[in-house]
């Protein structure tokens, strides 16, 4: 399971950076945690994250970068609660439930872009990709709160580690957010996709995907 792959890989990085020395100053927990955070979200094998950013952003072009800025930003801000309320034992939920609706708030957003209507995107408009990025955010951060609130929670600097770790998402997200955006631009500008097709065809895909993470995910 991709949570056990995980959990073994940061344990490894943590010891490996924090048992070389008892003197790590709180620069150096800032340092670890920002780098397990860009990891985290950039990892290939933890691709159920990207594929959410990625259907968050399907529906956008370049000329948007302001409001793709504010979906990544409430996806991190839907992450730190979830992350702070787990570490502070004040929620819990089984891993498995997390584990299927993950895949589910995938494919919700994918779905919601296949159905919306093309001029549907106004800058007037509250879209409804910014309730998903905020509120399935709160989802999938309990999607690793369960190993990162142990790692968290044996260290008193919590609030620094929590935040470097959100820092470190937030830029992983972006990094991923410009890949899309770049690639958006090539295919609607240089092969003349239409915008609307081009959404289609992102978010179709993810569906598909979700579809099947959902039915390996199933915990009934």
């Amino acid at each position: 399971m991709y949570v056990l792959q995980k959990l073994s890989f940061i344990i490894a990085k943590l010891s490996e950076n924090l048992s070389a020395s008892h003197q790590n100053t709180r620069m150096d927990q800032f340092k670890l945690y920002f780098q397990l955070g860009h990891e985290h979200i950039l990892d290939i094998y933890g691709f159920d994250h990207i594929l959410f950013v990625v259907a968050l952003c399907a529906i956008y072009m370049a000329q948007d970068w302001k409001k793709v800025l504010i979906l990544v930003t409430a996806f991190t801000i839907g992450h730190s609660i979830t992350l702070a309320l787990s570490t502070f034992e004040l929620v819990n939920f089984r891993s498995d439930i997390i584990e299927f609706l993950i895949p589910v708030t995938i494919f919700i957003t994918a779905f919601s872009n296949i159905i919306r209507k093309q001029n549907s995107v106004k800058p007037s408009v509250l879209n409804l990709n910014y309730f998903f990025a905020l509120f399935f955010g709160l989802i999938h951060g309990l999607g690793f709160s369960n190993y990162l609130k142990s790692l968290l929670g044996k260290n008193e600097s919590i609030i620094t580690q929590l935040l470097a770790f959100n820092i470190g998402l937030e830029l992983g997200q972006v990094i991923i957010v410009a890949l899309f955006m770049i690639i958006s631009a090539v295919f609607t500008g240089l092969f003349s996709v239409s915008r609307r097709d081009w959404n289609l065809v992102v978010s179709s895909a993810i569906a598909g995907i979700a579809i099947t993470m959902m039915i390996e995910m199933k915990f009934w």
